[in-house]
């Protein structure tokens, strides 16, 4: 075995796998350039480190489970005009994140809500936060599957590993009692602690009728709101005026 190959395999032991694999390449590079040592060690950080981000970075965007590769670059802020450009831009800060605040986009079906939830959190993702999406219906039976199984503590535990929770369009079908208590749960999971970004087509002067006026629905309001920046999303719906128009 060659000196250079031992390297290599020192490394790959420290776990160090992207300067193992780049080695050749990398000392190439130090001679060309007539590197000192101290610069050829901060190549080989360098290499390490920026793999190890693109390979966390890579896990957080699987992990996180966005139904469409939806960005706010392609927005129609010109169809949408309740919403502008400079206010979705001032989240992307995401102070809102850091200081465990939520988004809720209101409106009818059609006006870009889920646009707006997906693209920013493919922001989220790209600035290293742990995001994860799930429609209201899909997050209901995980939830009830594990109140079920009497893990229901453990589930909100994982979901609150994450630093953003999407859930999608919030209001569109009927919950049971028990979803509504398992709902409860969350939201208090989560309250001033990590962030959530809620779609939904409920006016929160809805939601008591939503919620079959439990008193579940107060409280449940009350946390979503708190620290919360709402937007009220107006207009025709954009697919179907894509439809018509098509």
């Amino acid at each position: 075995m060659s000196l250079l190959e031992r390297t290599a395999t020192r490394y790959r032991g420290l776990r160090c796998s992207a300067i193992a694999a780049e080695l050749p390449d990398l000392l190439a590079r130090a001679e060309d350039n007539a590197m000192s040592y101290l610069a050829f060690a901060d190549l080989l950080a360098e290499q390490e480190q920026h793999s190890r981000d693109h390979k966390r970075l890579a896990g957080n965007r699987k992990r996180a489970k966005l139904p469409a590769d939806k960005r706010l670059e392609a927005f129609d802020y010109r169809h949408q005009t309740t919403i502008t450009k400079r206010q979705v831009n001032a989240l992307l800060d995401f102070g809102f994140i850091d200081n465990r605040e939520n988004l809720v986009f209101i409106g009818p079906p059609g006006v870009g809500k889920t646009h707006l939830a997906i693209g920013i959190a493919n922001k989220a993702l790209d600035a290293g936060y742990k995001v994860l999406f799930r429609s209201a219906l899909e997050l209901v039976e995980e939830l009830e599957i594990a109140e079920m199984k009497g893990e229901l503590k453990k589930k909100l535990a994982q979901l609150t590993r994450f630093d953003l929770l999407v859930i999608d369009e919030l209001g569109y079908l009927p919950m049971s009692r028990q979803a509504r208590y398992n709902l409860f749960q969350l939201v208090h999971s989560f309250y001033e602690y990590r962030s959530l970004i809620l779609t939904t087509n409920k006016d929160f002067t809805d939601w008591g009728e939503f919620f079959h006026n439990d008193n579940v629905a107060v409280p449940i309001i009350d946390r979503v709101i708190h620290h919360s920046n709402i937007f009220i999303l107006g207009g025709e719906s954009y697919r179907l005026k894509q439809k018509t128009t098509g």
